[in-house]
């Protein structure tokens, strides 16, 4: 069942959205050549617990991590590692955040220094992906608008688009009904009504769309070993139109926007 939010909890919703997106732009000045996944998760746990929140992943499904952070070929739920990363590495970063009784969630792909321009053009692709989606989330719509828009752009530059992982309804859960699929038809899937609040997040391979799961249990990569990008907004409908809760401007204050939009 889906539950949707009153103006006042989605007020409610941004401030943890914007705990997250903070969380992210403190990290960004930290990721670089040489330093692990590993401390940018305890750093990632203090900033969270010194904002009067507490990490939404630690210990949800026995998740052991505040982060999960994925590298190159790891599309999503990479466990942190001591590896340290390198030049010319993507990293995902996915992080939550539990606060007033709702949940943050938001993602985000950084460059570690230099990047191919074969990279490079993965992660604007789907970065681009992300706003076309969320574009489509506004009453009138259905869920299959969001998932078209993202699959049909990601899908004409090339690339595999992630199916067996979506997008999800966030709340008082970190993951409420609807599901939010990357990929689907035009006019087909629950109607889009006022208060809804979802996490979109478009996950694009390089290459093959096909993924398979680690023995670890979390870690999901790409079959075929080609980097794969992820990117996360919080997004709600207001007034019948997409508002996004969450914000890449604390990121893009430390790295600029490497995008230019």
């Amino acid at each position: 069942m889906i539950r949707y939010k009153s103006l006042e909890e989605i007020e409610i919703m941004r401030e943890s959205a914007m705990l997250v997106s903070e969380t992210l732009g403190m990290l960004a000045a930290e990721v670089k050549p040489g330093v692990s996944p590993l401390a940018l998760d305890a750093l990632a746990e203090q900033f969270i617990r010194d904002h009067n929140a507490v990490p939404g992943f630690l210990g949800l499904y026995d998740c052991p991590n505040t982060l999960l952070t994925s590298v190159n070929e790891q599309v999503v739920h990479g466990i942190p590692t001591d590896r340290p990363l390198e030049e010319g590495d993507i990293v995902s970063i996915d992080c939550g955040v539990f606060k007033n009784g709702f949940y943050g969630d938001q993602a985000f792909t950084f460059m570690v220094g230099k990047v191919s321009d074969e990279v490079f053009a993965l992660l604007k692709t789907t970065y681009e992906a992300l706003y076309l989606g969320l574009a489509e989330l506004k009453v009138g719509n259905r869920i299959g608008d969001i998932g078209n828009a993202i699959e049909t752009y990601a899908t004409s530059k090339g690339y595999g688009v992630v199916k067996e992982l979506v997008g999800h309804g966030l709340g008082q859960q970190l993951h409420e009904e609807p599901q939010v699929p990357n990929f689907g038809k035009r006019g087909k899937g629950k109607k889009i009504q006022e208060g809804l609040v979802v996490a979109i997040e478009p996950m694009i391979n390089m290459g093959t769309h096909r993924v398979k799961q680690l023995k670890d249990g979390w870690t999901i990569v790409t079959h075929d070993g080609k980097p794969s990008a992820h990117y996360e907004h919080d997004v709600a409908v207001v007034n019948g139109l997409p508002e996004i809760l969450s914000s890449f401007e604390p990121v893009f204050r430390v790295t600029g926007n490497p995008f230019g939009s």
